[in-house]
């Protein structure tokens, strides 16, 4: 019991460590205020979806360098000690292996000789082969390789991208939250005013007490909805810090940028035209595309042969001094007839590059839908603010007028408390509307890839 509970104590101290390592790291204190640029920043550093896809890119660069390899001479040592018998096997014709190495050469009919009785046998050596010509097929692979390390950068840059919309969509989504958890309060503010002139206008029996419970339940209401307002505002804050990559550090920050909103200044032909030239997803495939023509030529080598230089240097015997061969020379391989391998190899290589092109062409065309869509839900965002805007600015009208309506005794508490709650709806109703420009502004970005313009990151 004591182990299980010492056990545990050391698991906590070091789960407690390695998080207060974490939160080290973190570039963000408590109580800082906390831009979009820097919550984009932060999550682009410690994000581990980034942090996977920048492994893959470096290990995408790293296969670039195996290709060359095979552009360097290739040596190889080798060292053996035998313990074993030396019966000879005479001429006996067989295909060789090195598994089984041919033994001294007597006559296999002579019995006579045959011993189980051991011996030292001794090898050193050492082997190079250097690359001189093959048609293209190392030539090719290197490309291959340096295409698909493109397409992983490329890669690399679509997942920032996505996560630079995740962020801010987060972003906005706690801004707004937060902004209508001040409508709530302020509704709850008011309508304990509410209740404050209804309790004295009753006292006075210058109102009904039905004028009290009246207000007294929409003064609950509001508390209520403030409650779900403050969840709404917590559960924003948690899926940003997920975002960010901050899930494990619980650290209280405060918003720097407002909800706002600015007039359209763009067009959609020219957010067309840069989607096009700065999809990552778009660039990706075209380099896999690249890639896929590059195996065609690595396929079309088999038809030539391969042409390599060649060196050995061994010493072998039982006993010292042993016996020196070399070799110098050049070698080539040609492959006559593989079964038609070489031609369905070529063939395969060239559907696959069809259909990475029509992909492209199908991609080029959702590009043009998302686009599309962004641009157009971006323009309707900006005509719902103007309208939110015209409706909150009377219905704060109509209920300056039904409170100075209520407290001369012209109006009665349902007309005031329905002021109230249009009021209220209508202030969060802009709130939204400032909302929707935010992400479908950020969606646009994301849609042509111009919030990938101005990043810094340390992967090249």
């Amino acid at each position: 019991m004591m182990r299980l509970r010492l056990s545990a104590i050391v698991l906590g101290c070091a789960v407690a460590i390695s998080s207060a390592a974490r939160a080290a790291e973190v570039p963000l204190h408590q109580g800082q205020e906390l831009t979009l640029e820097q919550a984009i920043e932060i999550a682009l550093t410690l994000h581990p979806r980034i942090l996977a896809s920048a492994s893959e890119l470096d290990a995408a660069q790293e296969s670039v360098g195996i290709a060359k390899a095979n552009l360097l001479p290739q040596t190889y040592g080798v060292g053996e000690y035998l313990r074993g018998t030396d019966n000879g096997i005479g001429d006996t014709a067989y295909i060789g292996g090195y598994e089984f190495p041919r033994l001294p050469g007597t006559s296999h009919l002579n019995t006579d000789g045959q011993s189980f009785s051991t011996h030292d046998n001794y090898l050193t050596g050492l082997s190079v082969r250097q690359y001189l010509f093959d048609f293209g097929r190392v030539r090719g692979l290197i490309h291959e390789q340096q295409d698909e390390a493109a397409a992983a950068k490329a890669r690399y840059d679509l997942a920032r991208l996505n996560l630079i919309l995740e962020v801010s969509q987060r972003y906005f989504e706690l801004l707004a939250t937060r902004a209508n958890v001040k409508v709530f309060e302020k509704s709850v503010e008011q309508r304990h005013e509410h209740l404050h002139e209804a309790q004295l206008m009753s006292q006075a029996e210058l109102k009904p007490q039905i004028d009290v419970f009246t207000t007294q339940a929409q003064l609950s209401r509001s508390q209520l909805d403030l409650i779900k307002a403050k969840n709404a505002a917590a559960d924003a804050k948690v899926a940003l810090d997920n975002a960010m990559g901050l899930s494990e550090n619980a650290i209280d920050y405060r918003m720097a940028d407002q909800l706002n909103w600015n007039p359209i200044a763009t067009d959609l032909a020219q957010l067309l035209g840069e989607a096009i030239d700065l999809r990552p997803d778009l660039k990706m495939m075209a380099h896999e595309a690249e890639a896929a023509g590059a195996r065609v030529k690595i396929y079309r080598s088999d038809y030539f042969p391969t042409i390599q230089g060649a060196g050995d240097y061994e010493t072998m015997g039982t006993g010292t001094p042993a016996s020196n061969n070399f070799d110098a020379g050049v070698v080539v391989s040609w492959p006559i007839f593989n079964g038609f391998q070489t031609e369905h190899q070529v063939a395969e290589a060239k559907y696959k590059q069809d259909s990475i092109n029509h992909q492209i062409e199908d991609l080029r065309q959702q590009i043009v839908l998302e686009v599309t869509r962004a641009f157009l839900d971006w323009q309707a965002s900006v005509a719902a603010i103007k309208k939110a805007q015209s409706v909150l600015d009377a219905s704060q009208e109509e209920l300056h007028l039904a409170e100075h309506r209520y407290r001369a005794g012209l109006g009665n508490v349902v007309e005031l408390e329905d002021a109230q709650t249009r009021y209220t709806l209508d202030s969060s109703n802009y709130v939204d509307a400032l909302y929707g420009y935010a992400v479908t502004k950020a969606a646009v970005e994301h849609a042509t890839a111009q919030s990938l313009s101005g990043i810094q990151t340390g992967v090249q």
